[in-house]
């Protein structure tokens, strides 16, 4: 007790509290631990099927939804603002991945956005020996407004069990955010877990039209306003595209032309590019991803063209690159040509 009655006596009060305060820390983080806490949700299940159960039924149960503040629109993939709210740092350097340092975080917390929620489930799953992935796309709620907002705003999770891969959204099975107090309602949703692909494209579509897990996928409304605004839009400044509409008529031997304004393009291509989606494990010949044809008067008006010849009805999706990033998808419908 005399170090503990030593340290109440220091004029610096604000050392002991930041101790305290570690202390306090460091029992969190040692309870947070994912790879633990994967292994106490499953250990004694025995299938796949009950393992992503009790994962899914953890999270909704002890992880709450962050909401945003009014005024600032949500911005997929942007959880460190909740942690700097909380005043939460971890040492990261112990970490394998973006993936497990998010989970980590949000085991601490008990609170994320979409972005958060997917990344723990797909982490906690890892562990657990179960196959994963994180699917980003458009959600779309009756606060949407479709012209403005068709581009990825959510994401979601993809899990192989037995083989089959299955569709859940472990955020929206969590609750709701309440329209009265802005404050989030905690309500389990069964819907949104394991949910048939035909059900679940009805509010989620995925920025990689393979993740419907749909052999032929309806396409949305929205597309008939605007092309698909990829998760990597926002990163270009993007100011114009053509064709203004996502749905793009055309019959076998024409050339399409698609075009893209960007500002400041050549200080934008020093943005780091992400990386093109890697879904062998799917498999779909309907798309192509076009790169714009580069010329002295693109980089003068920072004006980028993209040419498509229309060879074939089988494909149906144009991916149009800029810096290897995604960043529009338009729906082509290709006629055979009447001879």
């Amino acid at each position: 007790m005399q170090p503990f009655l030593y340290l109440l006596c220091l004029k610096d009060v604000k050392l002991f509290l930041t101790i305290l305060c570690f202390l306090s820390f460091s029992s969190v983080f040692a309870q947070g631990n994912a790879a633990k806490l994967a292994e106490q949700l499953t250990s004694s299940r025995k299938t796949e099927l009950e393992k992503v159960t009790a994962i899914f039924r953890w999270i909704t149960d002890n992880i709450a939804y962050k909401p945003k503040r009014i005024g600032k629109a949500p911005v997929i993939g942007t959880y460190s603002m909740i942690f700097f709210e909380n005043k939460v740092e971890i040492d990261d350097s112990q970490f394998n991945s973006l993936d497990e340092r998010v989970a980590e975080m949000v085991l601490l917390t008990k609170q994320t956005v979409c972005d958060g929620y997917a990344r723990l489930f797909h982490v906690l799953c890892k562990y657990a020996g179960i196959q994963t992935e994180i699917i980003t796309g458009y959600a779309r709620s009756t606060l949407n407004k479709p012209v403005e907002n068709f581009g990825v705003n959510h994401c979601w999770n993809a899990v192989s069990i037995n083989g089959n891969w299955h569709l859940l959204d472990v955020t929206w099975a969590s609750g709701y955010i309440s329209s009265k107090t802005n404050e989030f309602v905690k309500d389990y949703d069964e819907k949104y877990f394991l949910t048939t692909p035909e059900v679940f494209l009805n509010d989620h579509y995925p920025d990689d039209v393979r993740w419907t897990l749909l052999p032929y996928t309806k396409v949305p409304e929205e597309f008939r306003h605007s092309p698909f605004k990829q998760k990597s839009f926002a990163k270009y400044e993007i100011s114009s595209f053509y064709p203004a509409t996502g749905v793009i008529e055309a019959v076998e031997g024409d050339t399409i032309r698609l075009q893209v304004q960007i500002t400041a393009a050549e200080k934008k291509r020093n943005i780091g590019a992400g990386f093109l989606p890697d879904s062998s494990i799917l498999s779909q010949s309907s798309l192509v991803f076009l790169r714009p044809r580069e010329s002295k008067l693109s980089a003068n008006n920072n004006q980028y063209n993209y040419f498509y010849k229309a060879t074939s009805p089988d494909v149906e999706w144009l991916y149009l690159l800029y810096n290897d990033d995604m960043i529009l998808r338009y729906k082509v419908n290709v006629k055979k040509k009447d001879n």
